[in-house]
This record gives C-alpha cells, structure tokens and sequence, in this order.
C-alpha cells in the first residue's frame, strides 16, 4: 500500500502482547480514549481458536466431538510449526482460522474507509511465521500438494495485511511467570514461547511504544493513553468538544 492510501484511511492503533499481558484492559482503555477524537471502534484480529471450540461444544450430538477437535489440532499446529507440513485436516482447521481472520481485517478496512478510528486487540505480523498472529502453514515444506497450496493462499493473505501498517503498534511486555499467573488455563510453555518472540516483532516496521505490562494499572493506562493521544495529533486529530456524539 502506498503512503497516500495510507493516509486516506482513518488512523488504527493495534494493541500486542501475549496471553495475560493485558491486552482487553488497555484496548478497552484506548478506545475510550479514542472516541475523545472521533467515532471509533473496536475490532479483534487474534485467531480466538478457544471462543470457536467453546461455541461449536454447544452443538447438539457433535458438538463437544468438533470442540476437542479445533483445541487438538490448533495445539497440534503450534508443535509442528515450521518442521513439517501438517496434515489435511489440520491444514483445513488453520485454513478456516486464517480466512476469518482475513473476513475481520476486511472489516476492518471498510470502517476506517468510512472514517471510523480502529483500535485492535493483536494484529497479523509475517517477520516470525509460526510464531503467535503469523501464518501457520510453511510454503517451503513438502507433502501434500492441497497442504502447499494453502499455505501460499495463506501467505499471500498475510502479505496484503501487513501491507496496512499500523498507526501505532502498542506494545505489552511482560514475562512468562506473570502471564500464566494471570492466564492459568493456558499451556506454560506456549506462554513462554509468545513472551520470547514478542520483543522481535516489528509490524512491518511500524510507530511501536514497548509498555511493562507488569506495571500497575493505572501506569499502564496512563501510558497506553498518552501514545495514543500523540498519534492522534500526529494524524491531525483534535478533541472533540464536550458532549459530542461519537461510535
């Protein structure tokens, strides 16, 4: 995308970090904050592989069946990423995941067209493919030729998304111990393998402010708040006055 499509859209902040970093919080605080500026609104961009496990387990007779089914495979996925090609129905399984993903930055896209300011919670990155909110399927390993060609539609969708750079990529910092301390449900070493990556991601080379995510709340706000107010201005975006009506 070049740098005057850029500007034509409305500005998107993209919050990251692992699992118990924070996320939610800051998101929800930095689109209060955004809606001081304008109308905004928020849109998730994680593979949310649990939310999908937990509504297909409500199924009648095979429910619970397709709920273990998405939670294997997508474990499955992350032991396998980058060593071998996985198998069809695990391919599929990711497919369906990447093509919602792909569904929701369209989404996306349209509401800044309009004018919408965007605030998301994660946000797609290729520079570590395999590793959390990258693609999942290697193009360079060999097997079944349908597993390879998925991996390339895979690819090129990754490949446009990143193309629109965030505004400002917020990032959270904080260590394997406290993320699993805040997300017990979740596997320790897939925590600790997103804490390890997350200080490598760039965004395609995007503003990024690094926050300690182990800070109290309301330093963590406070911070969240001021970085996305400075790009707000940055973008030519000034408060609203009192009382007006924003999204």
């Amino acid at each position: 995308m070049t740098p005057v499509q850029q500007r034509a859209l409305a500005p998107l902040i993209a919050v990251v970090g692992c699992d118990g970093s924070g996320k939610s919080t800051v998101s929800n605080e930095v689109l209060a904050c955004a809606r001081r500026y304008g109308s905004a609104k928020a849109i998730h961009l994680g593979q949310q592989s649990g939310n999908v496990g937990r509504k297909l387990t409500r199924l009648p007779v095979i429910g619970k069946w397709f709920g273990r089914l998405i939670v294997r495979k997508t474990d499955n996925t992350h032991r396998i990423r980058g060593k071998k090609t996985p198998g069809l129905l695990v391919a599929l399984v990711v497919t369906f995941f990447w093509l919602r993903r792909q569904r929701r930055f369209n989404r996306m896209l349209k509401l800044r067209r309009c004018g919408q300011i965007i605030v998301t919670d994660r946000y797609p990155q290729l520079e570590l493919p395999g590793a959390y909110d990258g693609p999942d399927l290697s193009v360079k390993a060999q097997g079944n030729p349908i597993v390879r060609w998925l991996a390339r539609r895979e690819r090129a969708a990754y490949e446009w998304m990143i193309s629109y750079q965030p505004d400002l990529v917020i990032r959270l910092n904080v260590d394997a111990e406290t993320a699993y301390a805040r997300k017990p449900d979740h596997r320790y070493d897939l925590l600790r393998d997103k804490v390890a990556v997350t200080s490598l991601l760039k965004f395609n080379g995007a503003p990024i402010v690094d926050i300690d995510g182990t800070k109290p709340l309301e330093k963590v706000l406070a911070e969240a708040r001021d970085a996305a107010s400075n790009t707000f201005t940055q973008c030519g975006y000034t408060q609203l006055e009192s009382g007006s009506t924003h999204g």
